[in-house]
């Protein structure tokens, strides 16, 4: 494991980077071409992504506070970016939420419901159709859930390392005053 003062960082800016990734896919590609209660879908997902990205910047910002004064400024723009990358899509998100909400008040519930579901006419496929979806939500759950347990972990072995690194200072500490006591 990589003791650096930055390798932590470096883990949650490349983990940030990667949920800006699947935001940028959902917002930009699946929200676009979806409506009704799949853009729903969609939009909470980038919703609940976005949270974790602000959680991951969150993290960052924890990481600068142990950094050396030499590097923290470079580490700190790279921060200032993350948290202006962040404010761009929350505000795309907002934006399509609103466009989607309005969309769905002019449209009409009739119209809607007709377009929510594709396969309102077949029974069958509609319950398939939500259960791929309930399926594909509890994947990305599933995902999220081991990237937190990953990131537990990381921290437990820091953790650790902080401690045997305690113990060895603490026995330093006590060999020089047993000799200093003996002069």
């Amino acid at each position: 494991m990589d003791n650096s003062p930055t390798s932590l960082f470096e883990s949650y800016e490349q983990d940030f980077q990667t949920i800006v990734g699947s935001i940028k896919q959902k917002v930009e590609v699946d929200a676009v071409a979806q409506t009704g209660e799949q853009r729903k879908a969609t939009l909470r997902f980038v919703e609940m992504a976005l949270d974790e990205a602000d959680e991951m910047v969150s993290q960052m910002e924890v990481e600068i506070q142990g950094m050396p004064q030499s590097i923290k400024s470079k580490y700190q723009s790279r921060v200032k970016a993350a948290k202006s990358d962040l404010q761009k899509w929350k505000k795309q998100a907002k934006d399509l939420h609103l466009a989607s909400t309005r969309n769905e008040l002019f449209a009409g519930r009739t119209n809607a419901s007709a377009s929510d579901d594709p396969y309102a006419d077949d029974p069958a496929r509609s319950q398939r159709a939500r259960l791929l979806q309930g399926n594909q939500t509890l994947a990305d759950s599933t995902r999220r859930l081991e990237d937190s347990q990953r990131i537990a972990l990381e921290t437990e072995g820091i953790g650790a390392d902080i401690l045997t690194t305690l113990r060895q200072q603490r026995g330093q500490i006590e060999n020089a005053r047993d000799q200093v006591s003996s002069l």
